[in-house]
């Protein structure tokens, strides 16, 4: 195992990028993954149908930053794809995040235009307001709008995501659920948007295609590295190993969950097939009033794919209740992060190991801060 430069514990953005930066820089890189298969949860694949699915729920790619979209780029040609998502509620689909075109679909055309004029005249066009402000505005019919967007698109969605009752809900997060004062009904404003040409997965191939990286599939962290806290030494398979470690998986397991286990969401998905070219409108649609799924999403928007067939994914939020659940939300509070200090205090002792990724940060990122995150750390650990 001295033969290394460096150990990185998992294979999905944050681990890959940090892989591939520190073999260009002529370190030999063994790459440890507990699954069967790199990319962590972008991981895509072909189903029986011939889709190309996001196994672990949908992926769009998206960022301001060049320097992200240039090194990605090495790895893939992209398709442009900007995501637009709609709630579905009762026999209407209004875009979400809600705009001008909602605006109108919720309360017709003529009151419509009467509070178009109101919001523009009092917060300008083209603005993102939250529904805190509306809610603060003197003019009830300003108000109005606030309550419909927490009735109808945010409070039972929540509810669903985070397993939560409506007095639970944290203020300060209704707070920022924004209003678009525009019709824009792209999901995102990024600069940067598609998906990978290929998929996720051939990406990840090109990227770990180097001959300074080791990949070992199936394999976990611990059955591998064994932490001595009383000397802050770490082994690897029982010899002194004196490179950097770098860990993106949970960090309370880790540390075999001494403290307890952190608290997550996760979610449980329904893939399912129909001999038909399309299931729905858009790429993904929100159930934000009924069902007791939160989305579905349909693959071939995404892909491009001329199929006779489509997939779909129903996604149920559910508590995380440790393996064979995934830990895909954080549930980040006062007493959660509290316990993950503990954690965080223990893993001090080893001045060679760096975290990073939401697990191992206890944190949520979308996929474009962790690529540049992780091209950050791959610069400190050349020095």
């Amino acid at each position: 195992m001295n033969n290394y430069d460096a150990i990185i514990i998992g294979a999905g953005f944050a681990g890959a990028v940090t892989a591939r930066k520190l073999a260009e820089n002529g370190q030999q890189v063994l790459l440890l993954e507990q699954r069967g298969h790199i990319g962590g949860n972008a991981y895509d694949r072909l189903d029986d149908a011939g889709v190309l699915i996001h196994e672990y729920g949908p992926h769009i790619f998206h960022t301001n930053s060049k320097p992200v979209y240039d090194f990605l780029s090495r790895f893939t040609e992209w398709r442009d794809y900007e995501h637009r998502v709609v709630a579905k509620i009762g026999d209407m689909e209004m875009p979400v995040p809600f705009n001008l075109t909602s605006l109108y679909l919720a309360f017709g055309e003529e009151k419509g235009r009467r509070l178009e004029e109101m919001l523009e005249n009092i917060y300008g066009s083209d603005r993102k307001i939250t529904i805190l402000d509306l809610r603060q505005n003197p003019e009830p019919e300003i108000r109005e709008v606030a309550e419909y967007v927490y009735e109808h698109v945010f409070k039972y969605y929540t509810m669903k995501q985070w397993g939560l009752k409506p007095e639970e809900i944290d203020p300060s997060v209704t707070a920022r659920v924004p209003v678009f004062l525009s019709r824009d009904d792209r999901y995102f404003q990024d600069r940067y948007q598609g998906i990978p040409k290929e998929g996720y997965t051939v990406l990840f191939e090109k990227m770990l295609n180097h001959p300074n990286i080791t990949v070992r599939l199936n394999t976990a962290a611990k059955d591998v590295l064994q932490f001595d806290e009383l000397h802050s030494t770490i082994t690897v398979d029982g010899e002194p190993f004196e490179g950097s470690v770098v860990y993106t998986g949970a960090l309370d397991e880790l540390f075999d969950c001494r403290f307890g286990q952190l608290p997550y969401r996760s979610l449980k998905f329904e893939f399912e097939t129909y001999p038909q070219e399309w299931y729905q409108s858009h790429g993904t649609v929100n159930y934000t009033v009924d069902q007791d799924y939160t989305r579905i999403t349909e693959f071939k928007y995404f892909s491009g794919q001329k199929l006779p067939s489509t997939t779909i994914v129903k996604e149920y939020p559910k508590a995380y209740n440790g393996a064979p659940d995934i830990p895909y939300y954080a549930i980040i509070n006062p007493k959660n992060r509290r316990l993950y200090d503990r954690y965080l205090a223990v893993s001090k002792h080893f001045q060679q190991l760096h975290l990073i990724g939401r697990l191992a940060e206890y944190q949520y990122y979308n996929m474009d801060a962790i690529v540049e995150k992780a091209l950050a750390l791959s610069e400190e650990l050349q020095k």
